[in-house]
């Protein structure tokens, strides 16, 4: 690519990467995606791959796939196919340019080598304690190791002896010589290899008994890839030293490091570890909880990857810290499934309404808009019959000021139907009411009155013995407090997890059009929100998932609370 041809810089890094290719610095653009297979993606990941991916295809690179398995004790293929699988649904595309750490193992040995001979790398045989306690503190300096003076041709037999599984899980380390007294103590003799038997390695079996740690395998390997960009969250701004030092001395190429601002959103929690928790202590129903901020989740409750791309692109890329409102995510997926989703009725808290002037038996089919928002959607027909379902919520028995729905006397529309009017309703033992009589106006066929007089309440319904049974799940931000890890003295982020963040509702009543929808179709529920078939429907039981309603009720809460 041409400096000629580099597209127009809208943020720091694309400022960055072509002043790069302007300067002659690098004339190619290759970044990288370095996921650790430990677990699942979420939406914070979501965000650093899209710039890595969205970068390199800016520029016309290069995107190379590369998951960090140094660590067996914690990485299952599971995690890697479930992270292709996540980053191929948000549309990223890497081609055949799939790696893993391991594939250099070799070769990331026989640089460590090179720095034993070089003095700048020594084998300690101090425990873990011990090395914390001397790495000093940000205010004091380390102490130095009393094995970090060994002569090369001992820190060589050692280091080979390590390789060979001749010691024991934890009793000696390699590490770099760099400077126990640095201002930036990961440049104080930070551990390169550490040793781990057991379990096997989920590529390369038991050959290694030696395993890289992060901070020394992720620059070697992008600089053995060539990548031009190491683009990474501001945590690593403190790393980048350590890096250059290591390909410094290496003689080896260097890429450029460049860092921004994690994702940050509010009511939720991005980080793995403690998502990692609230999966092992049962407080959600794993990874792919609805909930859950992991794009597995996400997809299950019914968000779209367009969705999620547009929501990452408009909160842009920043240096520093900075809080994003959820609510933009929600309004970006109300946006993009108004636009996709076909419209249909469900009553998800039912209350039987018998027309008693309608003829029995008899059954009509209404027409009805499929998506008033693309006309190629087209219509479909929807049962009329006596009984039907309304929300409960839509029938007062004494109707406040400005409610518009059905009351005693009162007359409202039906959806796509007739006009009815409230004449009286029966009650059980407990005071309840369990049935609406109305009457309907046979003029009002399509929800309009030929003498012109006018309703204002219009009500979804659903013909009652043509209903589908089904369960619908309603979910909620999973936090009530806008950060929860801010958390209050006595307290951890679990405290502040919402007890209405899933509702089940088991007697929903929906339309018979439903009856073939299948796991991962969305619709909008009319007046209700937009509902995702879950996975665990079955051809005897419907499950929806309420991915959003329709309106930001959290908005109306907090301005009636501020």
């Amino acid at each position: 690519m041409t400096t000629s041809e580099t597209p127009t810089a809208t943020d720091f890094i694309r400022e960055a990467v072509k002043e790069d290719l302007a300067s002659g610095r690098f004339d190619y653009v290759r970044t990288r995606l370095p996921p650790e297979p430990n677990g699942y993606l979420h939406i914070g990941h979501a965000k650093a791959f899209l710039i890595d991916y969205l970068v390199a295809k800016d520029f016309g690179g290069e995107l190379n796939l590369r998951f960090d398995d140094t660590n067996p004790a914690k990485e299952e293929t599971e995690f890697v196919e479930a992270i292709k699988e996540d980053a191929q649904w948000l549309g990223i595309d890497w081609g055949d340019r799939e790696f893993y750490a391991s594939d250099y193992f070799d070769e990331l040995s026989a640089w460590a080598v090179r720095l034993v001979k070089k003095g700048k790398a020594y084998v300690d045989d101090q425990t873990p304690e011990e090395v914390s306690r001397n790495r000093g503190t940000l205010t004091e300096p380390g102490i130095n190791s009393p094995y970090r003076d060994r002569s090369v041709e001992e820190n060589l037999n050692l280091l080979e002896r390590m390789k060979n599984g001749e010691f024991p899980d934890g009793s000696r380390i390699l590490r770099a010589k760099i400077d126990m007294a640095s201002g930036n103590i990961n440049l104080r003799d930070p551990a390169m290899y550490r040793i781990i038997h057991e379990p096997p390695h989920h590529r390369t079996g038991n050959k290694w008994c030696i395993y890289p740690m992060y901070d020394w395998s992720h620059g070697q390997n992008d600089s053995m890839e060539k990548v031009t960009h190491s683009l990474c969250d501001i945590g690593y701004e403190d790393h980048r030293p350590l890096y250059e030092w290591f390909l410094t001395e290496l003689g080896e190429f260097v890429p450029r490091q460049i860092e921004f601002a994690r994702l940050n959103l509010n009511y939720t929690v991005l980080s793995k570890r403690f998502l990692r928790r609230m999966v092992d202590e049962g407080l959600v129903n794993g990874w792919d909880d609805p909930r859950m901020p992991t794009l597995r989740g996400m997809r299950r409750r019914g968000f779209t990857a367009q969705a999620i791309v547009e929501f990452i692109e408009k909160v842009g890329i920043a240096k520093n810290y900075n809080m994003v409102d959820i609510a933009l995510l929600e309004a970006g997926v109300r946006s993009d499934l108004n636009k996709r989703a076909g419209r249909r009725m469900a009553v998800l808290n039912p209350l039987k309404v018998v027309i008693t002037n309608y003829p029995e038996g008899q059954v009509e089919e209404l027409e009805a808009v499929n998506n008033p928002e693309d006309e190629a959607a087209g219509t479909r027909k929807v049962p009329f019959s006596r009984e039907i379902f309304i929300e409960r919520e839509d029938f007062r028995q004494d109707p406040p000021k400005k409610y518009f729905r059905l009351g005693p006397e009162r007359e409202v529309r039906l959806r796509y139907g007739y006009f009815i009017k409230c004449e009286n309703f029966v009650k059980d033992e407990n005071g309840e009411i369990v049935e609406v009589h109305c009457t309907y106006d046979p003029e009002t066929k399509g929800g309009y009155a030929p003498d012109g007089r006018k309703v204002k309440g219009t009500l979804h319904w659903v013909s009652a013995p043509h209903a589908l049974n089904a369960e619908v799940r309603l979910y909620d931000r999973l936090f009530t407090k806008e950060d929860p890890m801010a958390v209050d003295a006595g307290k951890e982020f679990t405290d502040y997890i919402n007890p209405d963040s899933l509702t089940v509702l088991s007697e929903c009543k929906l339309e018979p059009s439903l009856a073939e929808a299948k796991p991962g179709e969305r619709f909008q529920f009319e007046r209700r929100g937009y509902f995702c078939v879950d996975q665990d429907s079955t051809a005897g039981k419907l499950v929806f998932n309420r991915t959003i309603a329709l309106r930001d009720t959290w908005a109306k809460i907090h301005k009636q609370h501020s």
